[in-house]
C-alpha cells in the first residue's frame, strides 16, 4: 500500500475513532471515562494522515511508486479491503455484552471498600454492583428496611433461577465481567434473557454461589418489577471507581 493508501486509511480510522467518541459508540468498546482519550486518539490519527500526504506530495511525490524502467506500481486492490472494518465501525453499532456472555463468566464482585452513608430517598436507586456488595458482604446492614430500585437485565441460569445482571469494566468491553443478582419474592411469570428490568424489592440474606468461579451472588425479594429500555450506558463501572 502507498503513502496516500496508507494516508486515507489513517484518516478512516481517525473519522471512526472520532465518530465513536462524538456519540454513545464508544461505550459499546470502552467505559465513559476514556473518551477524552478517544477524541484525542482521533484527532492525532487524521493530522498524522494529513501530515503523510503533505510530506509525499512535497518531497516524494510518486518517485516511490516508480522503478528503473520506468513502471508505476499498482498496489493490489485488496489492500483496500483493510477499510471494511473501518466502515462496520462507523455503520454498525454492536449490541452490549448480554446473557450469553453473563451466564459463561463467574461473578467480578468483590468485597468492597468502604459503605458510603445512603440517602433517605424512597425507593433508594441504587447499582447492581453497589446492591450486591452492600447484601453479600455488609449482610445488609444498611440495606436493613429500605426499599431498593435496581435496573439490570435479565440472564436465566439452568435451573431457571433469574439474575440481575450488569457487567462491570476495567478499561473496556473485552475485559467486561458480570456482576449478579438473584430475584426471589414477586418475580414477572414470563422473563426473556437480555430484557432490561426496573426491579423494586428489600434486601434478604439469602446468597447462593455463582457455579463458573463460586463467587457470592446475593439476592433481592422482588416487590414489583417493569421492562425498561437500555440505558444509554449499558455497563456498570462503580465497581472499580
Amino acid at each position: 500500500m502507498n503513502r496516500q493508501a496508507q494516508a486515507a486509511v489513517l484518516f478512516l480510522v481517525g473519522a471512526a475513532v472520532l465518530h465513536a467518541g462524538l456519540t454513545d459508540l464508544y461505550l459499546r468498546y470502552v467505559k465513559a471515562g476514556l473518551r477524552p482519550l478517544l477524541l484525542a486518539a482521533g484527532v492525532v490519527l487524521i493530522m498524522a494522515a494529513v501530515a503523510t500526504v503533505w510530506y509525499e506530495r512535497r518531497g516524494r511525490g510518486e518517485a516511490g511508486d516508480v522503478d528503473g524502467h520506468g513502471h508505476v506500481h499498482r498496489e493490489p486492490r485488496v489492500a483496500w479491503l483493510l477499510v471494511l472494518p473501518l466502515l462496520a465501525l462507523i455503520l454498525v453499532s454492536p449490541p452490549a455484552l448480554g446473557s450469553y456472555s453473563a451466564m459463561h463468566a463467574g461473578t467480578a464482585l468483590q468485597a468492597p471498600l468502604a459503605y458510603p452513608s445512603l440517602p433517605a430517598t424512597d425507593p433508594l436507586p441504587l447499582g447492581v454492583v453497589d446492591y450486591a456488595g452492600r447484601a453479600a458482604y455488609d449482610h445488609g446492614r444498611t440495606l436493613a428496611h429500605r426499599r431498593v430500585q435496581v435496573t439490570g437485565f435479565v440472564a436465566l441460569a439452568k435451573d431457571g433461577t433469574p439474575y440481575l445482571v450488569r457487567m462491570a469494566l476495567n478499561c473496556c468491553a473485552a475485559d467486561a465481567q458480570p456482576v449478579k443478582i438473584g430475584l426471589t419474592g414477586h418475580i414477572p411469570p414470563v422473563l426473556q434473557p437480555d430484557t432490561w428490568l426496573q426491579v423494586t424489592g428489600t434486601y434478604t440474606a439469602k446468597q447462593t454461589k455463582d457455579p463458573v468461579n463460586d463467587g457470592r451472588i446475593p439476592f433481592l425479594d422482588v416487590t414489583a418489577a417493569k421492562p425498561v429500555p437500555t440505558p444509554h450506558d449499558p455497563y456498570d463501572e462503580s465497581w472499580n471507581n
